[in-house]
Parts: structure tokens; sequence; C-alpha cells
């Protein structure tokens, strides 16, 4: 049985110490969707929210939260960011807005939790800038698809 490296021996929560681990570079990619009525995507697509653009107010989000994960989930480490790129996308035949993150670092420990927490904060983001049109969208989808780095290898969703 694999042992979770977040509990001791007792089933105690620990931090996992980092620190005998190489630096190597760590890329991380998480993509998730904010499913709408097609309307509310083709105002997101036309910019036409009086609160600003949408996609744009998203993406800052996400780069925004990627520096502040280890704020968020109580046993991520703080690590330096040297790269985020959030791409967001309407897709009005499925009726949603896509949503990428891309996250980079240098460092002892993988980025995989701040590319998920960029894509849940950018969709978050988008919910809030369009709910006062649609109050029905959903979030979804919300899934690490490829990392690379780090002593466990490289992982390709498939």
């Amino acid at each position: 049985m694999t042992q979770l490296t977040h509990f001791d021996e007792k089933g105690q929560t620990q931090m996992v110490d980092v620190s005998p681990k190489l630096e190597t570079e760590r890329i991380a990619v998480a993509k998730g969707r904010v499913y709408a009525q097609n309307l509310t995507i083709q105002r997101i697509a036309d910019r036409d929210f009086s609160k600003g653009d949408a996609l744009e107010v998203a993406r800052l989000a996400g780069i925004m939260s990627t520096k502040r994960t280890s704020d968020l989930i109580p046993l991520c480490h703080a690590i330096p960011i040297t790269g985020v790129t959030i791409h967001l996308s309407t897709n009005l035949a499925e009726s949603c807005v896509e949503i990428e993150a891309n996250v980079k670092s240098v460092g002892r420990t993988g980025v995989e939790m701040e590319a998920l927490t960029a894509v849940s904060v950018a969709a978050l983001t988008v919910y809030d800038m369009c709910k006062s049109v649609d109050r029905s969208m959903q979030i979804s989808d919300i899934r690490l698809v490829r990392k690379t780095g780090g002593k466990s290898g490289d992982f390709r969703a498939e």
C-alpha cells in the first residue's frame, strides 16, 4: 500500500520535507470549463459586461492565485513561480468558457496545485463577472492534464 506523504507513521498531518529533493524545472497544465447559457457565452465573447472584460479579469485572477496557492491549500509549499500563462476562450458550440493554465517553476516540488488553483479561481471569476445575467452557470471539468519534472516523472492525462 502506498503511504500518504502528508501523514506521518502515527497518522498525524505533516508538511512534506522537500529539502533532500533536487531542484528541477517543474511544469503543470490544468484545464476546466464554465458552462453557461448561449447568450451569456456570446456576451463574454463580445466583451459585453458592465463589470468589464470577463476573460481578461479571469486571466488576471488566475495568474494572481498561483502566487497564493500555499495560503489556500494548507500543506502546499510556498514556491517560486517562474511563469504562468492562462488561456481562456469561448466555445459557442458547447456553450462554455474553456480555461487552461500553464505554470512553471524551478524548485523541489511540483506546481500541480498552482495550476489547478489558477483554473479554479479563473472559473470562479468568470462566474462572478457574469452572475448578474446568468446564475445557472456551472463550473466543471477541472483537472490536471499534464505535468513534467520531479522524482515521480511525467504525467499526461488520457
